[in-house]
């Protein structure tokens, strides 16, 4: 009897630890983290309709995250407090060289996967050329940010502009924080993405003519959707899928995306070499 009781205590123990097991590869609610461009409650609020979606398409609760920058996206990634998340491609390279994840989709525009990044420089200070940056204030967004730090600081080195000697570097979180300081001379030249440039003049956040276009870079692999490597296979399939068959407008407008394609690890190596060229540490702890 002894024997008998021992033998089902182990069926249960072994029971329990495969539903556990289950639960944490095949989970109910799926954490979603979105980029900390902007504020957390503006984000999460144009991507009500991407919860819906995903929520409907997965058959599962969704839950959207804002971490308060990129440096505790990755971490929250790093230690599986994350189910899926839309980081830069810098942030993606440093929280791969970290987490057990992988790169799946990545914003389709006007036919391209690829975006660019622009420097700026203030109208009132004469700043319009990469020599005039010298000795000046230059504003990036989140240092693990590709198109608010790594593009545009990769760009001023080409030039032969290094930090601290050349000019002083000041990170303010977000690309819009970066477009606002370059236009009210807080900073006389920045770097952000073009796209939400663009999108700022447009929406008359940013006035054009106090802001100088100094460069716009060459064509960068978009932002990336990650997924953690461990989900159950078919959990990552149907992610995938709702991914690549994405076609609701309301969904896409955040992203500022006609459609998410397939993307691949490979893809982001040019950001690595840049990464290293300006001897950044990816898998620094």
């Amino acid at each position: 009897m002894t024997l008998m009781i021992r033998f089902f205590s182990l069926v249960l123990m072994l029971v329990a630890f495969s539903v556990h097991a289950s639960d944490k590869t095949n989970p109910d609610t799926l954490r979603v983290a979105l980029l900390p461009d902007e504020n957390a409650a503006t984000v999460i609020k144009n991507n009500k309709p991407l919860q819906s979606y995903l929520e409907e398409k997965l058959g599962k609760d969704i839950e959207l995250v804002v971490t308060t920058d990129y440096s505790s996206m990755i971490e929250a990634m790093r230690h599986g407090r994350l189910e899926l998340g839309y980081f830069g491609p810098l942030s993606y390279v440093l929280a791969k060289s970290k987490s057990n994840i992988e790169a799946f989709a990545a914003i389709r525009k006007g036919g391209s996967t690829t975006y660019h990044s622009i420097l700026i420089g203030n109208a009132a200070a004469g700043v319009d050329d990469f020599q005039d940056i010298k000795g000046k204030d230059v504003a990036f967004g989140d240092v693990a940010s590709t198109s608010s730090h790594l593009i545009p600081k990769s760009m001023m080195a080409e030039k032969g502009l290094k930090q601290d000697s050349d000019y002083r570097e000041h990170f303010l979180g977000a690309h819009d924080a970066v477009a606002m300081a370059v236009m009210n001379g807080r900073a006389q030249a920045g770097g952000l993405s073009h796209p939400i440039f663009k999108s700022l003049v447009s929406r008359g956040i940013v006035d054009k003519s106090k802001v100088n276009e100094i460069q716009v870079s060459k064509p960068f692999p978009q932002y990336p959707w990650t997924m953690r490597s461990d989900l159950a296979p078919e959990l990552k399939e149907r992610i995938r899928n709702a991914f690549y068959t994405l076609d609701d407008a309301a969904v896409l407008k955040p992203f500022k995306a006609d459609a998410f394609d397939p993307i691949e690890d490979a893809d982001y190596d040019v950001v690595r070499d840049l990464g290293r060229m300006l001897e950044l540490e990816f898998a620094k702890n």
